[in-house]
């Protein structure tokens, strides 16, 4: 097995994986609408929202794709929010600027946040490696690029995965790929590449299959609508959460129509800690904070004045509540027989009122 066999993660001050809470990560994409002052108030909305780290994507349209309308070079999809456009306007429009990403990560590093980036090849990742990041990103599109996961995999730094598309053989490649070539701790993401993606295609019940087969970290990368499949995620065991994120979906952009707004940012930040928070630990019987509650379950009480050698019936024993009394599961013990003193309405039924009971 290898040495990366279910490890945790460490990223900064931060640590990804079980006993700790999800990591949460604000993708900008293309969202900044080529405005680097846009770029970095996402920067400092994705903080204020409380996310753990912020993720750019380094390429440009010429190391993306050529200029060219052939045919595949023009996306026809009718479904496609990009529909008509050429692959190299959307990769010219959603680009982040190299020289921008410096300050980006220098404010993430100020605010606290974790900057980082998918690379889409290596000269992206010869540009992260001046810049020192953390970790990097595979994206779906490129986790079977397998030249590009060595490239990698030889900064010896932690790599997350994403496997929209991918079958479980396209999988095992780029692990296998990773983990020989020298790749710190991997995380593979559960991902639907379609955009926005339908809850009905996420088969979140695959996060668990993950980590079984390949024995690692294992999270989500979500392009739904809201929060719901994020939260889900959570319970299924993932210990990371990747979303696209801007600072308003009426501003416009190549990825606003799928991407989190703060508010909702926020919303998935506090559900996702409160989801991990609730799955605990297997345990039966009443928690600590549940102890008080069983003053409200019901018991045997006298429901009527009685006195010694009467016996008890159904008129004048019940089960109400609170539950000072006997349980209810004893009432068929109780019946047919006698007090052993007088007793007042509304006195609870105990072992010592019951003749022949120690």
């Amino acid at each position: 097995m290898s040495k990366n066999a279910y490890q945790m993660i460490p990223v900064g001050r931060y640590r990804i994986g079980a006993g700790q809470p999800p990591f949460i990560i604000a993708e900008m994409s293309g969202n900044h609408n080529r405005s680097l002052k846009r770029a970095l108030a996402i920067v400092r909305a994705a903080a204020k929202a409380g996310a753990n780290a912020v993720k750019l994507q380094t390429y440009t349209a010429d190391t993306m794709t050529l200029d060219v309308r052939k045919r595949g070079f023009v996306i026809r999809d009718r479904k496609s929010l990009w529909k008509g456009l050429s692959l190299y306007e959307l990769y010219r429009d959603a680009s982040t600027p190299w020289e921008w990403h410096a300050p980006i990560f220098n404010l993430c590093r100020k605010l606290g946040l974790i900057g980082f980036s998918t690379p889409f090849d290596e000269t992206a990742v010869n540009f992260l490696e001046t810049l020192k990041v953390p970790l990097y990103k595979i994206s779906s599109f490129e986790l079977v690029d397998l030249p590009l996961i060595r490239r990698v995999a030889r900064t010896g730094k932690p790599i997350l995965m994403s496997t929209g598309m991918a079958t479980l053989k396209e999988i095992h490649e780029a692990v296998h790929t990773a983990r020989t070539n020298g790749s710190g701790p991997i995380a593979l993401l559960k991902c639907t590449s379609t955009y926005p993606a339908q809850a009905s295609e996420c088969n979140l019940r695959t996060i668990a299959e993950m980590a079984r087969r390949f024995r690692c970290q294992v999270g989500l990368s979500d392009h739904t609508m809201g929060i719901g499949v994020s939260l889900a995620s959570v319970a299924l065991g993932a210990s990371l959460i990747e979303r696209h994120f801007t600072l308003a979906r009426a501003d416009g952009g190549v990825d606003s129509a799928f991407s989190l707004e703060p508010q909702e940012l926020l919303q998935l930040v506090n559900g996702a800690r409160a989801a991990w928070e609730s799955l605990g630990k297997i345990r039966f019987g009443p928690s600590a904070g549940e102890k008080p509650s069983l003053l409200h379950r019901r018991s045997v009480y006298v429901c009527q004045n009685m006195k010694a050698g009467d016996i008890f019936s159904k008129e004048n024993v019940r089960a109400i509540r609170p539950g000072l009394g006997l349980p209810p599961k004893h009432m068929d013990m109780i019946l047919g027989r006698r007090i052993k003193r007088d007793a007042v309405r509304g006195t609870p039924l105990s072992l010592d009122l019951i003749e022949g009971q120690n």
